[in-house]
């Protein structure tokens, strides 16, 4: 069945007819976005579910897939169907609603305390599909506590393939995990780090090799080694490059 745009707002339920003078708050996000993005790598946009548009695309290249940050934000959704395999805009359609879902769920005190993380292939400049990473957090809701604008977080995933769908709470870290084959949410248990996992973490990013780090820790090379596999174990990946780029993506340090 052939996706349109439209399918990507049917479970969004914002009522309001927002004013001008509505929209005059919305210019103190767009500032705080264009700040933020000046200080990441990640690519920064907003999405405006009212006006089934996007409000703001910062210059970050990631998601631009070779366009202007202007182009982007005039082709707003159209952006994603120019961009994303055949296959992963199923996979869109099926997060937005199981993400949807889940979030008119949540009472209306938690809505903004929960951020959806997902990953799906986007088309470079050079034409070749990179597997990135998309977080997208409500900022503002309507009066009946719809998601109105939101801020969408893009930087290249972790994972080896597409998916990795995940809602997370911002107060307690408590994470659930969308099956795709048994199509329902699973709780996930909540992984922690102990304060010498991160400093290994934090040195390994830097760029130290075990050497360096067991000197700066004053512990051996075997120490290290230890709890480089108990990193491994926790975030269930294989190198240290892996588990830097999740232990950042899922906010362990």
């Amino acid at each position: 069945m052939k996706i349109e745009i439209e399918d990507f707002f049917k479970p969004v339920h914002v009522k309001d007819t927002f004013s001008k003078d509505d929209y005059e708050i919305i210019d103190a996000f767009i500032n705080f976005a264009k700040s933020l993005s000046r200080l990441t790598y990640q690519s920064i946009y907003l999405i405006d579910y009212s006006k089934k548009s996007f409000l703001f695309v910062s210059d970050n290249p990631i998601f631009l897939c070779g366009n202007s940050p202007a182009e982007v934000l005039k082709k707003g959704y159209q952006h994603y169907f120019d961009n994303v395999p055949e296959q992963d805009i199923h996979l869109l359609k099926k997060i937005n609603d199981v993400g949807f879902d889940f979030f008119e769920n949540l009472s209306k005190e938690e809505r903004l305390k929960h951020s959806i993380s997902y990953d799906f292939h986007l088309k470079q400049s050079n034409g070749k599909p990179l597997l990135i990473n998309h977080k997208l957090k409500p900022i503002l809701l309507d009066k009946s506590s719809n998601p109105w604008i939101a801020l969408c977080v893009v930087s290249i995933s972790s994972h080896a393939n597409a998916g990795n769908i995940k809602f997370k709470s911002d107060e307690n870290g408590k994470q659930f995990e969308y099956n795709l084959e048994k199509d329902r949410w699973v709780e996930a248990p909540h992984v922690k780090l102990k304060p010498r996992e991160k400093d290994i973490l934090l040195f390994s990013a830097q760029g130290l090799t075990m050497d360096q780090i067991a000197d700066k820790l004053y512990v051996s090379i075997d120490t290290i080694k230890f709890h480089k596999k108990q990193i491994f174990s926790k975030l269930k990946v294989k190198s240290i490059t892996e588990a830097t780029a999740l232990a950042i993506e899922q906010s362990l340090f």
